[in-house]
């Protein structure tokens, strides 16, 4: 078996009130500045949309931490999707724009992704393996 080293490890907590006020107060402007459409649209058709919105949030502030520079000049909201496994529900991210170059440039092989909900917080954890 190939060994792969690890870039970096990142972890963000959520509250989900938290979430489910920014929601209320900005409302698709928000959406529209940190989910993608498909994001959104998989968020939207759940009972507590807040709640999905929270872990998606999560995951993005965790691969950014993961790759050590946060969300700004070198990874946007936009450049990262939370996407989910049809047949498992696993969850995985997508890297686009800034965040590929990025990733290309640092030779990440994979990003692994352990999303978690409870009914007051959502929890993420991004581990960056290298080639």
């Amino acid at each position: 078996m190939k060994r792969c080293e690890v870039l970096g490890i990142g972890v963000d907590l959520v509250e989900n009130e938290r979430m489910h006020y920014m929601l209320k107060k900005w409302g698709d402007a928000f959406k529209k500045r940190i989910f993608l459409r498909e994001e959104r649209e998989y968020c939207d058709s759940k009972a507590m949309p807040h709640r999905h919105y929270a872990g998606r949030f999560a995951v993005k502030e965790s691969v950014s931490k993961a790759f050590g520079t946060g969300v700004g000049p070198h990874i946007s909201w936009l450049d990262m999707e939370v996407v989910r496994d049809d047949r498992t529900g696993a969850p995985s991210v997508r890297i686009k724009g800034k965040a590929g170059r990025l990733a290309r440039k640092r030779g990440v092989k994979r990003i692994l992704i352990s999303l978690s909900h409870t009914k007051n917080y959502a929890v993420a954890q991004a581990l960056i393996l290298a080639r």
